[in-house]
């Protein structure tokens, strides 16, 4: 271990000439994760700048950002950098493309093929780094978040993300419930649509209402055809009091066959016209109780 501490303090010496580098010291090294069912993250502080976080929302992988308040990166472009590890000779650093830098306490988000690549990264003993030259003129600039104590940690957050709901509000806000064979009951795809509105409208106290709004093809008359749509919106509603929402935040709209999705001018097209759409409102995101920590690894790096 004192070869590796030694060969760490050693990588200065390879930085280009004049950069300023954030890293916390190894006998620092901390990592925490912290998450609820709707977002985990995994973040390593670093001394005097901020944090490096993995994030991950419900229905989506993992990005990568600097959490930086009081930001002194500065506009421009950022390379992303999984660096081989001064104790693993032969390995050259990968580059892993830039990232557009923004003012503000966040940054940057990476792409999430990027994070991949930056875990597997730290999984093999590589650091992240992001570099990043200044169009404003503070210069070239690095911070660098080091591999150690990464494992255990990222098993922890693997344990948060097992938790996360299937999607996320973005996703789920907006949701069809399709009649494609006619009549009024609900498929076993409608009902797994359904479900997952309601896993997350029970996960998510601030999500209050519920607008249900059916329609129909053109395929009867104009009064066969509100009245059809009206008994689609009722049966969606029926399902989610029957899961245990109640019925004062459902609000049911019919429409008939006013609104097509397509032309009624073929089958498929019809099909797709019979459906209830389904839209959640919520409160305002400040009322949504902030993530819990899960796990941190806080524990002193022994250099013998």
């Amino acid at each position: 271990m004192r070869q590796r501490y030694l060969a760490l303090l050693s990588m200065f010496a390879s930085l280009p000439a004049m950069a300023l580098t954030f890293q916390t010291r190894l006998e620092s090294i901390e990592w925490k994760v912290e998450g609820d069912k709707f977002e985990c993250r995994l973040s390593q502080p670093i001394t005097g700048f901020g944090a490096g976080e993995f994030v991950r929302r419900a229905g989506e992988q993992a990005t990568f950002r600097l959490n930086a308040p009081g930001n002194m990166l500065g506009r421009g472009s950022a390379t992303l950098i999984a660096a081989a590890s001064p104790w693993q000779p032969g390995r050259g650093d990968i580059n892993l493309g830039s990232v557009r830098v923004v003012n503000g306490d966040v940054p940057f988000n990476s792409s999430q093929g990027q994070a991949g690549q930056l875990i597997s990264g730290l999984m093999d003993g590589r650091s992240p780094v992001i570099r990043h030259y200044s169009s404003q003129g503070s210069g070239l600039m690095e911070v660098r978040l080091l591999p150690v104590k990464f494992s255990q940690a990222y098993t922890d957050y693997q344990l948060c993300v097992a938790k996360l709901l299937p999607m996320n509000f973005e996703q789920v806000k907006q949701t069809e419930v399709g009649f494609p064979g006619g009549g009024i009951e609900l498929d076993a795809n409608a009902k797994r649509r359904l479900d997952t509105i309601v896993a997350f409208m029970k996960a998510d106290p601030t999500v209050n209402h519920v607008d249900l709004d059916g329609h129909s093809d053109n395929s009867g008359n104009r009064l066969t055809n509100r009245d059809l749509s009206r008994r689609r919106a009722l049966a969606v509603m029926e399902y989610l009091k029957a899961q245990g929402i109640p019925e004062e935040q459902i609000n049911v709209r019919f429409h008939g066959e006013a609104y097509p999705l397509a032309p009624n001018t073929n089958n498929a097209n019809r099909a797709r016209n019979r459906r209830v759409n389904v839209h959640l409102d919520r409160a305002p995101a400040d009322q949504k109780a902030a993530p819990v920590p899960v796990a941190s690894s806080t524990s002193a790096a022994k250099i013998s």
